[in-house]
């Protein structure tokens, strides 16, 4: 008897913010194969008799472990298994989902996605930045700073977007922000990255794409990052909430 696939979003990291569909099948599940960015707070809900599989993946091992994630999947499942594939965000958000779909399907296994509350959209509004806002921003982008088979991706496309919301853009932070003024973004534009959002270890700088462009940026993986004038909002509404407490 074959066994099962749920691919589910584990969300931004506060256990709160699992969908009651994830957290029943996380409940249920016999094996868990887990990404890097799973929050140990969203681990603790897991059924404590299931097997847990670590298959995070480090800069430069992300194809040959997701062969190796392929395989995991496809042999715990044909054993019979109910199988979680557990990844941070929405699995459908930059998390291979629709590879790792597409390649049980092609097997005969049967899949279910169970969607996650991205971290593109959740963590900026925990955070006091609204993503759109009436006569400053009408939309916004969502991209990678990561580029297939290592390439750099091309944000010119973009960057007349509103907001944009890089995710996994840490690392080329510089090297990204350098395009964004090339490709026409004010120099004195706010951004702000937010570390392990919506979890205790939560920390949030806010700078200017200059200061980003210059290296004066110290940031550590995983942020979102967050590009244009709704960053100043979040500075507003903590001065009106600090006005209020004085007062």
């Amino acid at each position: 008897m074959k066994g099962k696939v749920y691919l589910v979003g584990a969300g931004p990291g506060d256990p709160e913010l699992l969908t009651l569909k994830a957290l029943r099948v996380l409940e249920q599940a016999e094996v868990v194969l887990y990404d890097r960015l799973v929050s140990p707070e969203v681990l603790d809900r897991v059924n404590p008799l299931a097997q847990m599989v670590y298959v995070g993946k480090e800069p430069g091992q992300q194809d040959r472990v997701q062969e190796d994630i392929f395989t995991s999947m496809l042999v715990y499942a044909r054993a019979g298994h109910t199988v979680v594939r557990l990844k941070s965000g929405d699995p459908m958000v930059y998390g291979r989902g629709a590879e790792e779909w597409t390649f049980l399907a092609e097997q005969g296994i049967e899949v279910e996605v169970v969607p996650g509350i991205s971290s593109a959209l959740a963590v900026p509004g925990l955070a006091g930045i609204p993503l759109t806002l009436r006569g400053v921003a009408n939309g916004f982008s969502v991209l990678s700073g990561q580029g297939k088979a290592g390439l750099k991706p091309d944000f010119t496309a973009y960057a007349h977007s509103d907001t944009l919301v890089i995710l996994m853009g840490v690392k080329e932070r510089a090297q990204i922000a350098h395009q964004l003024i090339a490709s026409g973004r004010s120099e004195s534009e706010p951004v702000a990255f937010i570390e392990n959002g919506s979890t205790p270890r939560e920390h949030i700088l806010t700078a200017t794409l200059q200061d980003v462009a210059q290296g004066k940026t110290q940031v550590a993986s995983p942020a979102v990052w967050v590009v244009g004038e709704v960053v100043k909002v979040r500075e507003q509404i903590y001065a009106q909430q600090a006005a209020e407490i004085v007062a």
